[in-house]
């Protein structure tokens, strides 16, 4: 009896224990349930720190870069703070969006943002299977709390919050929406923030161009960007793009062949970072960028901010042709690369060089001017360290890359020696414009922006030489009632003292010494013959001339003396461009125009120019201008253009045989001791001006043959022409410029023939006071 009283007692006390338990297990799950619901009301209320609202769920802050386009749809460049660029899925290739969803996401069309089999798994295997977000919650991440946190706890409420996020943007947006805002968003490292610049960076092409294996390779880097970098481990890349390929034939959206070909392929890359030192028309891009600034402070948003370029996402649409810019680029390198090595041949013998004809005390004002602009002076004086000590810094050697126009070189030398060897190199400006509509279509302000950021366009005014004596002839013709074939006397002339502020009398010379008697004025102009400008601005009087400048759109300051004749007058490349289109463009001035339209990042236009225009001068003026102008191709400076002989090799004196036989207007300058070259070139819907010349106008050539304007200028108008020309979908004007009808000026006058580029006796436009 005793016993079956301790049996019962003890399957009494084991029903209890069971229901002790049970109660026990629904206590600790509906605690632990509510504190999950807790979790994530506190949460999803902000009580466990901010959350996302609905209208930033709406418009999520993405930092979009902002994209500077030529008039042909090219992408030029960006400014950002990441580089990245809306891309809509639809310009998504299918297998780019394959790849992405059978790597990260397997069931990412049957989930609602949280795959509770995946993270059932992933916790299971204590996460050696892999992890459990999907690619709704990875987007979350990335845009609302970043990588998280090393503590735990907040990991846990991070992960918590990136659940509700996760729900929150299935709801409000479609599976395909999700996937372009993952793209847009992810980091791929060097530069390049979302699909739409990885393509271009490291592949050189838009997304839809991609390739299976390189989309495999993107994807592939999206595991860890750092780790899986083509440019430090292209190995482990190239075997993390295979699990791609093998991830992709799993879900069947390869065969095994088809995998196993792409797995053989190397991985070639076409790496084209998307700095703002580097790339295309890169002084343009940085002149546009100094404009953007007062831009937007006078173009507010709606609710009164200003734009920021670096994150509003803005489309910058602009007049440059990038093909007409390529081309300008390629004849800048083609020409002065080689004219370059003979400025350092002259320079072998001069232990001053570059500098040429200044004193030692000369030479040391321009060496300390530059050693304290330079960003090794501004370092250094930020760490308070004394001017002196600086100075000896100047003259220790360093480890340094220096530029060649074979590419970064690694040298040795002193501060103060590099500042003399970049002073050594010739700079250029060169601009392109439409006369018509005054879009700029080319702009290269310097041989290479990363080492020389001083832009020869915009920036630079520099003497202009004799093709400031078109301004004389056109003030002649309009005051006087002359034509380009009236005739003036080559002789000796004297402008006395106290006649057009002119301090003491002045006699000019012609370049050659010689005087050629009774000329016309086309045959003056194509000769550059100084006492003919003088004669002129003689007769007319300097502030006649000054004014004609002035309506020209010339906004340098320009004495009204005599001797600016002969171009004793600094301008910069834009304002000469758009002098001389007033003449193409029939005596309308119109001021240059860089930007047609600018966009938000929805593709609404915010901002379109109106264009600036006014009367310069009439037709019959205009038109009489193009025609001494074309005497100077003819028969004169410029008429090296014309020249066949020499085969087709290039000679640095004359450039490249170009036997160009279409009508081309020009004028050639040079300034005094060679320090400024320059070639002003026409055809009717083009025209180009070319400036040459050093840094420093203390360093030149020695010698009036390779420093003159046909020989430093004139080839690089030549070579952008002759490629020009070649691309036939640029329409480039081969006709003559038009003719107004009724035309009351005589403009057709005899022209002496010109000889062939072996016998030539080529004529110099030499600044001489």
């Amino acid at each position: 009896m005793a016993q079956k009283k301790v049996t019962k007692s003890r399957t009494t006390k084991k029903v209890k224990d069971v229901s002790y338990y049970k109660a026990l297990f629904w206590k600790i799950f509906f605690i632990t349930l509510g504190f999950f619901l807790l979790f994530f009301l506190f949460a999803s209320w902000g009580l466990l720190g901010s959350m996302p609202s609905f209208e930033e769920l709406e418009n999520p802050d993405s930092n979009l870069a902002t994209e500077v386009i030529s008039s042909d749809g090219e992408v030029l460049g960006k400014f950002y703070s990441e580089n990245r660029s809306q891309i809509k899925f639809s310009d998504l290739p299918p297998h780019l969006v394959n790849a992405l969803v059978s790597t990260e996401d397997e069931r990412f069309y049957k989930h609602s943002g949280i795959d509770f089999r995946r993270t059932a798994s992933a916790a299971l295997s204590a996460g050696t299977r892999g992890g459990a977000s999907t690619i709704t919650q990875q987007l979350a991440k990335l845009l609302f709390h970043g990588e998280g946190s090393k503590f735990i706890i907040f990991r846990i409420i991070q992960k918590g919050k990136e659940w509700i996020i996760a729900t929150r943007l299935e709801r409000q947006y479609t599976k395909q929406e999700i996937i372009a805002m993952y793209l847009n968003k992810a980091d791929f490292v060097n530069t390049a923030v979302g699909i739409r610049s990885a393509a271009k960076v490291y592949f050189g092409k838009e997304p839809k161009d991609l390739t299976i294996d390189e989309s495999a390779m993107l994807v592939g880097m999206l595991n860890n960007p750092s780790y899986y970098n083509p440019l430090r481990r292209l190995e482990k890349t190239q075997a993390r793009r295979d699990i791609v390929l093998k991830q992709m034939e799993r879900n069947g959206f390869l065969t095994e062949q088809e995998k196993k070909t792409y797995q053989a392929k190397p991985i070639k890359l076409d790496f084209k970072p998307e700095s703002h030192k580097e790339g295309t028309a890169t002084y343009f891009r940085e002149f546009l960028r100094e404009y953007l600034k007062g831009w937007s402070k006078d173009n507010k948003k709606a609710d009164g901010s200003d734009y920021d370029i670096y994150r509003d996402g803005l489309k910058i649409y602009t007049t440059i042709d990038s093909r007409i810019q390529k081309y300008a680029e390629e004849a800048v390198t083609m020409h002065l690369s080689n004219l370059q090595e003979e400025f350092f041949a002259e320079s072998k013998n001069n232990k001053n060089a570059p500098f040429v004809n200044i004193s030692k005390e000369e030479t040391d004002r321009i060496m300390m001017r530059a050693i304290k602009a330079s960003e090794r002076w501004r370092l250094m004086k930020a760490q308070d360290i004394s001017d002196a000590d600086i100075i000896k810094s100047f003259d220790i050697k360093t480890d340094m890359k220096v530029f060649t126009y074979k590419g970064e070189r690694d040298t040795v030398m002193t501060p103060r020696d590099s500042i003399r060897y970049f002073k050594s190199f010739l700079q250029t400006g060169v601009m392109s414009m439409e006369p018509r509509t005054g879009h700029i279509k080319a702009w290269v302000g310097g041989i290479n922006y990363k080492y020389f950021q001083y832009d020869h366009v915009g920036q630079g005014a520099r003497q202009v030489g004799s093709t400031f004596k078109p301004f004389v002839y056109a003030t002649a013709i309009e005051q006087l009632n002359m034509s380009p074939c009236d005739s003036i006397i080559d002789g000796p002339f004297t402008i006395p003292a106290g006649r057009h502020n002119v301090t003491k009398s002045w006699s000019p010379n012609n370049s050659d010494h010689k005087f050629r008697g009774m000329v016309t004025l086309k045959q003056a102009l194509a000769g550059s013959i100084n006492t003919v400008s003088a004669k002129l601005i003689d007769k007319v009087g300097p502030s006649a001339v000054v004014t004609l400048t002035k309506k020209l759109g010339v906004e340098s300051d320009i004495p009204e003396q005599a001797s600016i004749a002969l171009g004793a007058v600094e301008i910069t490349v834009r304002d000469m461009v758009a002098a001389y289109s007033t003449f193409a463009n029939q005596g309308i001035y119109i001021k240059p125009l860089f930007v047609t339209r600018i966009e938000d990042k929805n593709g609404v236009s915010i901002y379109e120019p109106i264009p600036e225009s006014h009367d310069v001068l009439n037709k019959d003026i205009a038109f009489a201008v193009i025609k001494l102008l074309q005497g100077v191709t003819e028969s004169g400076s410029g008429a090296r253009l014309r020249t066949t002989g020499g085969g087709n090799g290039y000679n640095r004196v004359t450039g490249y045989p170009y036997a160009f036989t279409n009508p081309i207007a020009g004028k050639t300058g040079t300034s005094q001791n060679q320090s400024d070259a320059w070639f002003m070139g026409m055809v009717p819907n083009l025209v180009t001006g070319v400036w040459v010349g050093n840094e420093d106008r203390s360093a030149h050539f020695k010698r009036i043959t390779y420093g003159q304007g046909a020989t430093a200028a004139l080839p690089i108008w030549g070579i952008l022409m002759k490629k020009v020309y070649a691309d036939k979908d640029l329409d480039i004007s081969k006709s003559d410029f038009e003719r107004p009808a009724n035309l009351s000026i005589k403009v057709d006058c005899w022209v002496p023939k010109v000889k062939d580029s072996t016998t030539y006796d080529q004529s110099t436009d030499e600044f001489e006071l």
